[in-house]
């Protein structure tokens, strides 16, 4: 159906731009904002690499089902965890033959999340390319007709013209790429920009944010491990109303609020493992879960800072003990390895 198009507010004449610029796309940085950023990265800074580089095989597992679980709910997806769990183990699921093909692209491409550069519009193209590859024609290819977005009989949004689109990506990844506010601020603006712009017939709203979570690992790894999406999908109705609300004003300000909430909620939730009051066993058992195999009571104590150095000492004392851990080496070069189960 043809329809006629807006023009995405980023587009303005300016004959001064440089090669490596774009325009900004329009949004405020208000005092919400500039409050939330430093409240995330002041979490961000309590996270520590290794934290990342060696979480288990298992915890991975399960953070990849709850983002796919999450993100395909949003758009309809029928499958429980259960079932996307099997279908990663290889097994056999009934179900919508639409829903089982959207779940097994979307685990190839978490799969391959490393893969993928954030700043390349190849990429984000191949990306959609396996996420949507036999749901719709010309997966990985830009719409070529108009589109309008619809909430029950009304149309909510429409798109520019198909005409525009090439361009309007380039200029988008171009601003992520050389603009120089904070990666946060830009990823939420990519976000709701891309989902303005529309570039494909289907699957944007999956690809908005899987895009914001590769753009957040470039410079923040422990966003693999962060599904955030799962909060999207609990609150879903403050999802699309903060997508209309920005539309309404021509700039993705309250989008970018309620994304960076969104986002310290998680890392709030990331972090309130270490101040929960555990026993002993409990400790190496969480050190057991993220795949810190070998560590010296030094790191034990950086985990878990709510503990004195006394502490430490008796729960590495307790865990030789009861033949969770053993110790190698002597004194402050001591090291502790979790024995396998």
């Amino acid at each position: 159906m043809a329809i006629e198009s807006l023009i995405l507010p980023l587009i303005v004449s300016n004959d001064s731009i440089k090669k490596n610029e774009s325009v900004k796309p329009p949004y405020e940085i208000t005092g919400e904002i500039l409050k939330l950023t430093s409240n995330i990265s002041e979490k961000l800074g309590e996270i520590k690499t290794f934290y990342l580089e060696k979480t288990r095989p298992e915890l991975r597992k399960q953070n990849k089902i709850k983002t796919i679980h999450s993100s395909l709910k949003i758009e309809g997806n029928t499958l429980s965890e259960e079932q996307i769990t099997a279908l990663i183990d290889n097994k056999k699921v009934l179900g919508p033959k639409k829903d089982i093909r959207e779940v097994l692209n979307a685990i190839e491409v978490y799969d391959k999340l490393n893969s993928f550069s954030a700043y390349s519009v190849a990429s984000f193209k191949k990306a959609h390319k396996l996420l949507m590859n036999g749901l719709v024609e010309n997966p990985g290819e830009f719409r070529k007709e108009s589109v309008g977005i619809a909430h029950g009989k009304d149309i909510k949004h429409i798109a520019p013209p198909y005409q525009n689109v090439p361009y309007l990506i380039k200029e988008l990844f171009k601003y992520i790429r050389y603009n120089e506010d904070p990666v946060l601020i830009k990823s939420c603006v990519f976000h709701y920009e891309m989902e303005f712009i529309h570039p494909f017939t289907d699957g944007n709203g999956r690809m908005g944010r899987l895009w914001q979570t590769v753009i957040l690992m470039e410079k923040y790894p422990v966003f693999e491990f962060l599904p955030f999406e799962s909060l999207i999908a609990k609150s879903q109705q403050e999802y699309y109303q903060a997508l209309a609300l920005s539309d309404k004003k021509a700039n993705s300000t309250p989008f970018i609020e309620y994304l960076l909430t969104l986002i310290d909620e998680s890392l709030s939730d990331l972090l309130k493992f270490s101040s929960r009051r555990l026993t002993a066993t409990e400790r190496l058992e969480h050190l057991r879960n993220i795949g810190l195999n070998e560590f010296s009571r030094k790191d034990y104590m950086q985990i878990f800072k709510n503990i004195s150095t006394a502490t430490a000492s008796r729960d590495l004392k307790k865990g030789i003990e009861s033949g969770i851990l053993k110790a190698v080496g002597n004194k402050n070069k001591t090291k502790y390895i979790l024995i396998k189960k």
